[in-house]
């Protein structure tokens, strides 16, 4: 059986991907902080704008629902910002299941500050939003690429953002988005390219993915009415659009070495 890595699959996006992929008939290793139901945490503010507030979801949640598919579900505790914590859980699904055969790379840094200005971000907030964007990521494809080229087939999936590729409307906490994230975000931008280019001709599809404005519960509410020329996008329909991705390799050969916009693609399947 084909087995899926995603990460920040704990909710959102993420959640929706392994969810997506479920249904689409993989057994589904889940990476992300939150292993139980009301553990979640969304960090405040460096600025004391945001206090921390308890979020929804959890793995243990994800996977009950991929079980209910008859699918297999891997629970695997993992922070991007703590590089012993990657290896350690890529290593726990190859020792269990044997295999990657797709990895979803979904999760980044989320701590206090990354979503701050300039002059309110130390750079060790930036560090850390570097570990967890770039070279937790990074990781992973080293410890999960060279199996695939063995088998010949393997797909490599990376949620990127159009935060890495155009400027902020405003600045950040007034409609733009945080220094830190976008640095972090712009630098993972990078690596799907650079590794179709070295794989691609070798079994291995690699897409950069981006899933515009994004939000689900009351952040969804929230975003709408903050960006109301927006189209503010849920996240089932873009975890459906990586999964027709990862399973209809030759439809979407042409978008390979795009940044592809997922909800074009949720659209064009009828998932949105």
């Amino acid at each position: 059986m084909n087995v899926a890595f995603v990460t920040g699959a704990s909710r959102g996006i993420g959640a929706a991907c392994a969810i997506a992929l479920a249904r689409a008939g993989f057994d589904v290793a889940l990476a992300a902080r939150t292993e139980k139901e009301g553990a979640g945490v969304l960090e405040g503010d460096l600025l004391g704008n945001r206090s921390d507030v308890a979020i929804e979801g959890s793995l243990e949640s994800v996977g009950s629902v991929i079980e209910s598919f008859g699918r297999r579900a891997l629970k695997v505790v993992m922070d991007v910002s703590d590089l012993e914590s990657v290896d350690a859980a890529v290593d726990r699904v190859h020792s269990e299941w044997g295999r990657i055969d797709v990895v979803v790379n979904v999760a980044h840094y989320r701590g206090p500050g990354y979503d701050g200005p300039l002059l309110g971000t130390p750079l060790d907030v930036v560090e850390r939003t570097l570990v967890g964007d770039v070279l937790a990521p990074l990781l992973i494809l080293q410890k999960t690429v060279p199996g695939m080229l063995e088998r010949g087939t393997g797909t490599v999936v990376n949620m990127s953002s159009y935060v890495a590729a155009q400027n902020p409307p405003a600045p950040a906490g007034r409609g733009g988005w945080g220094l830190a994230y976008a640095v972090g975000k712009g630098g993972f931008d990078r690596i799907a390219g650079v590794l179709e280019a070295e794989v691609g001709d070798r079994g291995i599809t690699v897409y950069n993915v981006e899933p515009g404005l994004t939000a689900y519960g009351e952040r969804l509410t929230i975003q709408r009415e903050n960006y109301p020329w927006a189209d503010v996008n849920e996240p089932g329909p873009i975890g459906e659009a990586v999964a027709w991705l990862v399973t209809h390799p030759e439809e979407a050969a042409t978008l390979r070495g795009k940044r592809i916009h997922l909800p074009k693609i949720a659209r064009d399947i009828g998932a949105a």
